[in-house]
């Protein structure tokens, strides 16, 4: 089963306002994505599973929307949130001392499935956040153990998701400055060691509460995203996809599936596809030309070009 998750990252926000919703009423947009997917078949693809990760402020009319559906129209099609809070209400603890927070209760009684953390945007706010507190741990003396803080930030939010019944994709992925400009031989030992200490820190304690829940890993190599950034290869993302799936072997006793967050668009999805440790993929726009956003057809056609 191919997975293709859309992370619609600030979709909340009207192009007027700074944004890239082309409507000025984002909530209103997001339910004619939904019914737009159902219309287009995108909760019936034989072999492939949708889900939309969305801002907090558009879940509940991404929900009703997708709830106005048929049972077997929308089965291929899940709802989940951009990430959790690192704490959790439980009863007989804290019942909502979380202003400003998402706690992994809410978004699971709301009725989503999955939960996405540590994704690369959201490991640069946390490392720039321990900066302001401390300049060095930008700097190469303190880059190790501010980044470990990070991870165990993450771990913390992955085990609330799955404590809570959610899915999880949990984000990894190197940066130009960690994966270095030489060859090879330069590169894949200092890269390893990055996605091992990742996955070893941020999926501590998962197998405890895994149990049937699925947890999937999408790869995003930091150093290839954006514009004019040349892409990973082919034999790159089968390099990365298989060492995942390795170490979560060996450490956690399962190997997730794993979906590529590199910029997957309609020019690249067969070759993407053709890597055999690769299940899926992360989409966060579809179109790259202004003006910039996204659509359900375009989404349609990079499924089909995978798939095909």
């Amino acid at each position: 089963m191919k997975k293709i998750f859309v992370n619609l990252k600030r979709f909340e926000v009207a192009k007027s306002r700074g944004g890239i919703c082309p409507d000025e009423i984002p909530v209103a947009w997001i339910k004619r994505v939904i019914r737009d997917s159902l219309t287009l078949g995108l909760g019936k693809l034989d072999g492939v599973r949708v889900g939309y990760l969305l801002p907090e402020a558009l879940l509940v009319s991404a929900l009703e929307a997708l709830g106005e559906a048929s049972a077997a129209d929308r089965a291929g099609i899940a709802l989940g949130c951009q990430g959790v809070y690192r704490e959790d209400v439980a009863p007989g603890g804290n019942f909502g001392a979380f202003s400003a927070n998402r706690p992994a209760a809410a978004i699971a009684g709301l009725g989503c499935t999955w939960a996405m953390n540590g994704h690369s945007e959201e490991r640069r706010d946390k490392l720039g956040m321990l900066a302001l507190y401390d300049a060095e741990a930008a700097g190469p003396a303190k880059a190790e153990t501010a980044i470990l803080a990070v991870e165990k930030i993450l771990n913390a939010q992955n085990l609330c998701a799955l404590a809570q019944g959610l899915n999880l994709l949990f984000c990894v992925g190197e940066t130009a400055e960690q994966k270095g400009t030489g060859g090879p031989a330069e590169y894949e030992p200092k890269v390893k060691k990055v996605i091992r200490d990742q996955l070893q820190n941020g999926l501590a304690g998962v197998t405890d509460k895994k149990g049937n829940l699925e947890v999937v890993i999408a790869y995003e190599p930091i150093w290839a995203i954006g514009p004019g950034k040349t892409p990973a290869s082919a034999d790159y993302i089968a390099f990365i996809s298989s060492f995942i799936k390795e170490v979560c072997r060996e450490l956690y006793g399962f190997a997730p599936e794993v979906v590529y967050g590199g910029g997957l668009k309609e020019e690249n999805a067969g070759e993407i596809a053709s890597v055999k440790t690769i299940d899926g993929g992360l989409v966060a726009l579809t179109k790259f030309v202004q003006p910039i956003g996204f659509d359900v057809e375009s989404l349609r056609r990079i499924i089909e070009a995978y798939v095909k």
